[in-house]
């Protein structure tokens, strides 16, 4: 079998009058981040369980000594105010859009030749027809150390997974509706997103509301990876589980997501944009991408990027340079120290939009009015 590899708080009814003053702040050269405000939707003052993200300029990428190349350099971008699902979309939520459509992922169907194609070199045999089964790529782990640079050792493509059975079909995630679906393709996460009357957030979008109103922090909750001796997100912590990848008793057993708001929100309200479980967005992917627009505007500030017309990952050892790509971010409950480092707002990466794998997900952004009343919490901290 084949698959290619890409890699409760006291709340408080408030009248606000952002509309004019998010405009103002957007259309404005000199325009910044609004003070970090979490305003969440209740079904009549903006849409249910979303954080009002006010828009504004940042710095877009890293150059932090943690950031990867493809992060750099920074360049100032400009997005406008939008509202974002607070949570992934879970099981429940997409449960719920599988029973309404009767949608069937593209885990759940036979691989097609032509979607594997594109991302092998031209003149690649075709596999035959009885290789080409339903299933998905999940994280199996190893039994001991192994040489990083050789991701095959620890993914394996697994006939039957798919979001009811994320690790295969002895798998199951009963329990789990609060959890964030995963082994759901960027196909997927369109066709979910249409059925919502939503659709998936531009990188650009997504970082700045990733950041919560910090400027260039290196974490989505500041500068201190573990503030006060305490984890705030989903990660392989080798404190905790042991060398990375390796899977036993010893090293913490089995991993996965953890419930959605596990850990505090950020600054608009968000839990877990960073870890848990990568996210899809809107854009190509091209590793080159920042450097590009860096180069393409120096000096100025970007207004709402969509990504570029098309991939370009030469990093990508399993497929050719140019296959498509698209861009997810946040990174995982896989993400690690010694080998990911993607847990920050500023890292990327790119995932074939067919390519459906047990640690990504996502969510979603919706371009409603702005807040004029929406429910405040006045105790973030306690919001789960």
């Amino acid at each position: 079998m084949a698959f290619v590899f890409s890699a409760g708080a006291a709340t408080v009814w408030i009248t606000s009058q952002d509309d004019q003053a998010t405009t103002t702040a957007s259309s404005s050269a000199d325009a910044a981040p609004s003070a970090p405000r979490m305003i969440i939707g209740d079904g009549q003052s903006g849409p249910q369980q979303m954080a009002w993200i006010p828009g504004g300029d940042f710095l877009m990428g890293s150059d932090h000594q943690l950031a990867h190349p493809n992060e750099q350099p920074t360049h100032k971008v400009r997005v406008h105010g939008f509202w974002m699902d607070r949570t992934h979309v879970t099981n429940a939520q997409f449960a719920e859009f599988i029973k309404a459509t009767g949608y069937v992922t593209t885990a759940e169907q036979r691989q097609r030749w032509e979607d594997l194609a594109v991302q092998l070199p031209p003149g690649t045999p075709p596999l035959p027809e009885e290789a080409l089964v339903p299933g998905a790529m999940v994280f199996v782990g190893t039994e001991a150390p192994v040489d990083l640079r050789d991701v095959n050792q620890w993914w394996r493509f697994v006939p039957g997974a798919d979001w009811r059975h994320p690790q295969g079909p002895q798998s199951s995630i009963e329990g789990k509706d609060n959890h964030p679906v995963v082994q759901v393709s960027y196909e997927d996460a369109l066709a979910y997103a249409k059925w919502a009357g939503k659709r998936l957030p531009t990188e650009a979008e997504w970082e700045f509301a990733a950041r919560g109103g910090l400027n260039q922090a290196t974490y989505a909750w500041g500068d201190e990876f573990k503030p006060d001796g305490k984890s705030m997100t989903e990660i392989w912590d080798s404190e905790q589980k042991g060398r990375f990848p390796v899977v036993s008793p010893q090293a913490g057993g089995a991993v996965g997501t953890v419930r959605v708001g596990t850990f505090p929100p950020n600054g608009y309200g968000l839990v877990d944009m960073t870890g848990n479980a990568w996210q899809w967005t809107a854009d190509n992917y091209r590793s080159d991408y920042f450097e590009l627009q860096a180069k393409a505007h120096p000096d100025q500030v970007i207004v709402d990027p969509t990504g570029p017309d098309d991939s370009w990952d030469p990093l990508d050892s399993g497929a050719v340079p140019a296959a498509p790509r698209r861009t997810i971010r946040g990174g995982s409950f896989l993400c690690n120290v010694e080998y990911c480092l993607s847990y920050r707002p500023s890292a990327r990466r790119g995932n074939d939009p067919m390519n459906a794998m047990s640690h990504v997900g996502f969510r979603l952004v919706e371009d409603a009015p702005p807040p004029a009343r929406s429910i405040a919490l006045a105790d973030a901290g306690q919001r789960r």
